[in-house]
């Protein structure tokens, strides 16, 4: 699962949750979520793309983020598939480091529940500890932003 993925592969001290209930079944927005390059169009500043593999388990996903001079690549290994219901995979960058998991729940009324669920290594060892109170606030902002963004396209039928 997780196989030469190091400590990358462990849960980090930066943890951030979102959720987001979308009007669409749970198999359209898994499928929409797994559209990995259309993350593009709800992740601002970010460009994604499938690097290695077909974007399902094994995959590698690169998300170069961009404003203005400054970037971030993130490398991202899919390593659990269990469609429709959750995909697994670990950050494996050398800035960002760390499990994650999309996990969608069906609903009454075709309705799903879904949890972006983060555990980031935090750099800069312990400065980075005593930084994150202070950063984990956006993290959260802007991770349930880009989720209701999502949930927005997908009930659109922008994203499928």
């Amino acid at each position: 699962m997780s196989d030469g993925l190091g400590d990358a592969a462990s849960p980090g001290t930066g943890e951030v949750t979102a959720t987001v209930i979308v009007n669409a079944p749970a198999e359209r927005v898994f499928a929409a979520f797994m559209n990995w390059e259309r993350q593009s169009a709800w992740i601002p500043f970010t460009k994604v793309r499938v690097v290695e593999g077909d974007g399902g388990e094994g995959s590698l996903v690169e998300a170069i983020t961009a404003i203005g001079p400054a970037s971030l690549r993130d490398e991202i290994r899919v390593v659990k598939v269990n469609a429709p219901f959750e995909v697994r995979v670990v950050h494996c960058g050398k800035v960002l480091r760390g499990p994650g998991s999309v996990r969608c729940t069906a609903m009454s009324g075709d309705r799903t529940q879904v949890v972006l669920h983060e555990w980031f290594h935090l750099p800069a060892g312990p400065v980075g500890k005593v930084a994150w109170p202070v950063l984990w606030p956006g993290s959260k902002l802007s991770f349930t932003a880009a989720l209701r963004k999502f949930g927005r396209l997908v009930e659109q039928g922008k994203l499928t």
